[in-house]
């Protein structure tokens, strides 16, 4: 018996030992004393199971080891310097080709090498270099974690913050000493989870195995990158990251136009930020408010708008960066320094893929799931200026 059948087996007996569990308590939520003693026996077979395709994987690595040549004879010219480094895991090429051939295959054909990223759901984690895309895609496509500081968690994070700090005083020579209380409060970063989801033909997968992967893992990457931008930037904090422009527990409000508006209110935007964060400020807009915004001209007849002339360059009003968001809220302006906006990603993004959901139509289900939240940590770093409503 293989080791895929032998999992098999041990979740269909974990799934009919469950099944006994539901369907054999009694009114008071217990088992009889028989039914105790079968459900005993069900897990003994469960566990006893488990160690056997432990056992068999231990072979497999043994036998692979030991097939291994003593000697490697040389198939090219000496060269100098480090040898290139092995790469392991997810990161290793025997595990990105072997995901593709699962690929090919519906899935049918999964190498022990992909064991090492099951999910605890059933998924497989996406291969190193694939994760990695996938990041590139996010940062690409989302302004809030070029300017944001990231975090990766593995649990809940608690970041202090200090509320109120010690005053100095002048005393008299002699006189007694003041104490005052420097309080400290914390920001937890949770995790909320975020996926997307697709179905592909199993002709398109025969068929395009090779550009199938590279589709997926971009559509994938573009629609989590909209929804968190999105999310970051106007989140309420229920299920979901707290954004920048939460009335609650978003940036501050400087501001509240009651008129169109003008040069001024954006010199006022400025300065209603405190001079420490200043240096790294930089403006988010929404892309429908540019026409008013580039419109706008100082004292001396010149346009507050400087294009950047720079590939890859923003461009600036009164010399601070401006990002343009289709995300941002129509009504309203940001500026301020967003390192203090914290994003916090619980763990790895997984992949998996679903078989039998839609097996009667043909079709074969992807989903991509992750987990993150993320909190303006110090709302006097981004002031908001309210614009008129129309």
């Amino acid at each position: 018996m293989t080791i895929l059948e032998l999992r098999e087996k041990r979740n269909k007996a974990w799934n009919t030992a469950k099944a006994f569990l539901d369907s054999h308590r009694t009114e008071k939520g217990t088992l009889t004393a028989e039914d105790d003693t079968t459900y005993s026996r069900m897990e003994q077979d469960i566990n006893d199971l488990g160690k056997e395709i432990a056992r068999m994987e231990r072979q497999e690595q043994m036998e692979a080891e030991l097939s291994k040549p003593v000697n490697t004879p040389l198939t090219s010219k000496p060269a100098g310097g480090k040898e290139p480094e092995k790469k392991t895991g997810r990161a290793s090429d025997e595990y990105r080709k072997a995901m593709v051939d699962a690929f090919r295959s519906n899935f049918k054909r999964v190498s022990n090498v992909l064991q090492e990223g099951v999910d605890a759901d059933g998924g497989y984690l996406v291969p190193e270099e694939y994760d990695r895309r996938l990041i590139d895609t996010l940062t690409e496509e989302n302004i809030m974690r070029s300017l944001a500081t990231t975090i990766t968690t593995s649990g809940e994070h608690k970041i202090n913050i200090a509320a109120t700090k010690p005053a100095a005083a002048w005393i008299e020579e002699g006189g007694a000493l003041t104490f005052g209380d420097a309080t400290f409060s914390q920001i937890l970063l949770d995790a909320h989870k975020l996926h997307v989801a697709i179905k592909v033909t199993e002709e398109l997968l025969y068929d395009n195995a090779f550009n199938l992967e590279s589709y997926i893992l971009d559509q994938f990457g573009k629609a989590l990158g909209n929804a968190e931008e999105d999310t970051f930037l106007n989140g309420d904090g229920t299920g979901k990251p707290l954004g920048l422009f939460a009335a609650t527990g978003g940036g501050t409000v400087a501001n509240t136009l009651t008129a169109a508006i003008k040069s001024d209110d954006i010199l006022d935007l400025i300065y209603a930020l405190k001079r420490p964060y200043r240096k790294d400020a930089a403006f988010i807009i929404n892309d429908q408010n540019l026409a008013a915004i580039r419109k706008l001209k100082d004292n001396n007849g010149a346009y507050i708008w400087q294009p950047s002339y720079q590939a890859g360059e923003p461009d600036t009003i009164l010399g601070y960066k401006v990002r343009t968001s289709a995300y941002a809220p129509k009504d309203a302006i940001s500026f301020g320094d967003y390192s203090y906006y914290n994003i916090g990603d619980r763990g790895s993004r997984s992949f998996s893929e679903l078989r039998e959901l839609f097996a009667g139509n043909g079709m074969i289900g992807y989903v991509a799931k992750e987990r993150v939240d993320g909190k303006l940590i110090l709302p006097e770093a981004v002031q908001i200026m309210k614009l008129k409503s129309e």
